[in-house]
């Protein structure tokens, strides 16, 4: 990493003599400019923004002094090494005060100079590879809470505290318009029914992959979403003509699909919508996409509008997707009582309709199915019972019984085997004994035996807050403590509460506060003195 420096002093032979004696290319630092005082080195950082900055303190229309002071009104991380005769400790302090980093006394020892340039040099680097390792971190931060955001929005459950961290500013944020589509893995519950739950985890991290990887090689900046095992939701910005949009969404699902399937063997679905979605929109047209690709054979299924329909297909998915809240808040009531309506439709319906209600019955089961899966309110044995009586239920009263025996299933899984009050319980002891930890959700989920979007519903549902929010509330009550009744450096207390970086320790403590640490600290410290 090459550097960049900027020497000033008013005697050129000493400017020479910088210039000739040390060895700047083997340091790795190119000269980008020499002043003769210190307005012309103001000038000179003003335009190239210097790494190092050399100065003499005796210059004439500006000296030493005054320069720093200006060019620490553009610069606060340059370092500054400064040339003097002065050697009175409280002179030298004084330069230190306004930023110096080093100094050298006339007459210059040139080894010592380049000893004292090469220390300063190491300092920058490490400074520098510090600053792009934690803009990479918040980097990742930045896409994983996008990420969190929008599947917040398809969820119907957007929080916007997090928007500090948006890589997009939240008002552009919310005028962006979406193309939309959900990627199914054909019969999912069924492919899976023998297959561990390492090995189901590691063919969607496979399959995750294959969609990252082409997606980076259509130079999309397309998301991809996770929304349940064998399921993702494909969200591409779209600036574009309307009328393009499905001509792209069409071509982009057709390189999916051959992709996906040719990596990992597996048959996958792709529903879209076909047209740009709103933000707003996003939830209600997730919803229609899921139903109308659970109700339709197709490998392709294009999408055209996200009203309410009266039709039967239309009723009996909403009907089942009160079914799954109810499950999944653990609502023996909500949950009985849209089973109980589901079944006075399918009885009312006109012979007529029979056959196509069986179908979109039998599609239903196999949604209600998964859906406890991910939740993990059944077992693999109670899974493979209900597939085989779903093979011999040939008439609607059959599929009937199937699906109130799979509802009881969820009840007792959800009430008796993961029960939400011991869940988080349990979370809150996590969070409480290893907040000083680098974890996550998929961690803390991991260790409730739940999948990560389940724990993120349960966890919001209790505790009136996202995962993420009550852990840095924690975490920031926990540093303000340590900040007031410990000598801990910042840098200790940022990492005794989970922040190996000080410097990102101290973006979310102040975006928390409104204050950086030392601030908090020094008020609160010279409050406390005052009393």
């Amino acid at each position: 990493m090459r550097l960049t420096a900027i020497l000033a002093d008013d005697e050129p032979n000493i400017l020479r003599n910088l210039q000739g004696v040390i060895p700047w290319d083997e340091l790795g630092i190119d000269i980008v400019g020499t002043g003769k005082n210190g307005l012309e080195a103001y000038e000179l950082c003003e335009r190239f923004v210097p790494d190092l900055v050399m100065s003499d303190i005796r210059m004439p229309h500006m000296d030493g002094i005054a320069f720093i002071h200006k060019l620490r009104e553009i610069n606060e991380d340059c370092k500054v090494l400064m040339v003097t005769g002065y050697q009175d400790f409280e002179y030298v302090r004084s330069l230190l005060r306004i930023g110096v980093s080093d100094y050298i006394l006339k007459p210059i020892d040139y080894e010592e100079l380049e000893n004292s340039i090469r220390k300063l040099a190491n300092d920058i680097r490490d400074r520098k590879h510090q600053a792009q390792e934690e803009q990479l971190k918040l980097g990742k931060l930045q896409s994983l809470v996008y990420e969190k955001v929008l599947q917040d929005v398809i969820l119907n459950d957007l929080d916007f505290e997090a928007d500090g961290y948006l890589p997009i500013d939240r008002a552009d944020f919310q005028t962006v318009t979406y193309l939309l589509a959900i990627l199914d893995v054909d019969m999912y519950s069924e492919h899976t029914l023998t297959w561990s739950e390492p090995e189901r985890k590691a063919w969607n991290l496979a399959a995750r992959k294959v969609l990252h990887h082409v997606l980076a090689e259509e130079r999309e900046a397309a998301t991809i979403l996770q929304m349940r095992e064998g399921e993702w939701a494909l969200l591409l910005p779209w600036t574009g003509a309307a009328e393009e949009s499905p001509a792209k969404l069409e071509a982009l699902a057709a390189t999916l699909l051959q992709a996906v399937n040719r990596a990992v063997d597996v048959g996958i679905r792709v529903g879209y919508y076909v047209s740009p979605v709103p933000l707003g929109e996003l939830s209600a047209t997730y919803s229609k996409l899921q139903r109308d690709l659970q109700l339709t054979p197709a490998a392709v299924v294009p999408c055209r509008e996200t009203r309410e329909t009266a039709d039967a297909s239309g009723t009996l998915w909403d009907l089942v997707a009160e079914i799954v809240t109810g499950l999944k808040q653990v609502s023996r009531p909500a949950t009985l009582d849209a089973l109980q309506r589901l079944q006075a439709m399918l009885e009312g319906l006109p012979g007529t309709s029979m056959t196509r209600a069986y179908q979109m019955l039998h599609y239903l089961i196999l949604h209600v199915l998964r859906e406890l899966r991910e939740m993990n309110a059944i077992t693999p044995a109670e899974e493979e019972q209900m597939w085989g009586q779903l093979d011999k239920s040939e008439s609607i009263p059959l599929l009937l019984q199937v699906m109130t025996q799979l509802v009881a299933i969820g009840l007792e899984g959800t009430n008796k085997k993961k029960n939400s009050e011991l869940l988080m319980a349990s979370a809150k002891e996590y969070i409480r004994t290893q907040y000083s930890n680098d974890f996550g959700i998929e961690d803390i989920a991991g260790s409730l035996g739940i999948s990560a979007s389940y724990f993120s519903l349960l966890f919001k549902q209790h505790f009136g807050e996202t995962f993420v929010e009550y852990l840095t509330k924690h975490r920031m009550e926990i540093a303000k403590s340590l900040l007031l009744h410990s000598d801990k450096s910042i840098t200790d207390i940022g990492r005794a509460v989970g922040y190996a970086e000080r410097r990102y320790f101290t973006k979310v403590f102040q975006k928390f506060t409104g204050q950086i640490p030392s601030e908090y600290r020094e008020k609160r410290t010279d409050n406390s003195s005052r009393d």
